[in-house]
C-alpha cells in the first residue's frame, strides 16, 4: 500500500471521503492543510502536470464565483501568482504518491497512481455536495 500526502481544506465533506476510502483500502494518507501550507510557484507547478490552466482551479473559490478570476483568461504564471496569494484557487485535493503528484480526484489518475483502490466509479468524489452556503460551498 502507498502513502498519501494529501492537501486538503479541513473540514471539507468532500476531502474528508476522499481520505476514507483511501485509508479504507488500505493507504496511509498524511493529510496537511493545503490552506496554511507555505506554497511556493515551482512546488505547486508540479501538481498540475500536464493539466490546462483553467484545470488547476477550484471552480467553488469565492472569487471565480464572483467574477473576480477568470481562469481560462490566465497563463501559467498568472495563475501559480494568483493561487500563491489565495490558495482557496487551488482545485484540490493535492496529492503526493511517491514522486507523483496530482490535482483533483480523478479516479484514472488516483487508480494509476494507487494500483488496486477499488471505489464504486458512479461516486462522485470531486464535486461538492454541499450548497454554497455550507463550509464546503463558498469557502472552498
Amino acid at each position: 500500500m502507498a502513502t498519501v500526502i494529501f492537501y486538503e481544506k479541513p473540514n471539507c465533506a468532500n476531502n474528508t471521503r476522499q481520505k476514507r476510502l483511501l485509508t479504507d483500502v488500505g493507504h496511509t494518507v498524511i493529510a496537511k492543510n493545503l490552506l496554511t501550507e507555505n506554497w511556493q510557484a515551482d512546488q505547486l507547478r508540479l501538481f498540475f502536470a500536464d493539466l490546462p490552466v483553467r484545470d488547476w482551479f477550484n471552480y467553488s473559490a469565492p472569487a471565480i464565483k464572483h467574477g473576480e478570476v477568470e481562469p481560462d483568461n490566465l497563463n501559467a504564471q498568472q495563475a501559480l501568482d494568483l493561487m500563491l496569494i489565495e490558495p482557496l484557487l487551488i482545485r484540490r485535493p493535492l496529492m503526493q504518491i511517491g514522486e507523483q503528484r496530482l490535482a483533483g480526484f480523478n479516479f484514472e489518475k488516483v487508480t494509476a497512481c494507487l494500483l488496486g483502490l477499488a471505489m464504486n466509479m458512479e461516486q462522485d468524489l470531486e464535486s461538492c455536495p454541499r450548497s454554497v452556503s455550507t463550509s464546503c460551498g463558498s469557502h472552498d
